[in-house]
């Protein structure tokens, strides 16, 4: 079973590699009426987030450059950035790595319980290792779904 999650965790983490290719870095940061967040910050959160709940809920270091917090924390948004954005290739090139830093660190540790039990914004609550890294793919898929309307909104029809 644990082979399967990892091998799922390759199909979803691979959408969002492929998506990422897709799309111009020159209109991601475009924030359409509606929308509080732009492509690029989409994405960003997907890094930061994946990296918070795999690595830091574990009681590890996060690997990932701090700015990721600043950028695309959760309540963070483009509206506030003072200073320039990590690019769509520093994203891409942590997603990436991110993905492999996974499968060399999380196998046969699913079942280990979180530094304290952890609670989203849904008001979901999550105990072990396993349980937080099935969420993430539903984390993951939600923003890449955002990613894909924001697109549609962006590009000339």
């Amino acid at each position: 079973m644990e082979q399967l999650i990892f091998n799922h965790m390759e199909t979803v983490r691979g959408i969002t590699e492929q998506t990422i290719k897709r799309i111009p870095e020159e209109i991601s940061d475009v924030i359409p009426e509606g929308f509080n967040n732009n492509i690029r910050w989409n994405f960003g959160h997907i890094a930061f987030t994946q990296e918070k709940l795999v690595f830091e809920l574990l009681g590890e270091e996060m690997s990932i450059p701090k700015v990721y917090g600043q950028f695309f924390g959760s309540g963070t948004k483009p509206a506030d950035w003072q200073e320039t954005p990590t690019s769509f290739a520093e994203i891409t090139e942590t997603l990436t790595e991110q993905k492999t830093r996974i499968k060399d660190f999380l196998p046969g540790r699913l079942h280990e319980k979180l530094t304290a039990p952890f609670t989203n914004r849904s008001g979901v609550t999550f105990y072990t290792a396993g349980e937080i890294f099935l969420f993430s793919f539903y984390h993951e898929a939600l923003h890449i779904e955002t990613i894909k309307r924001l697109y549609r909104f962006i590009s000339p029809k």
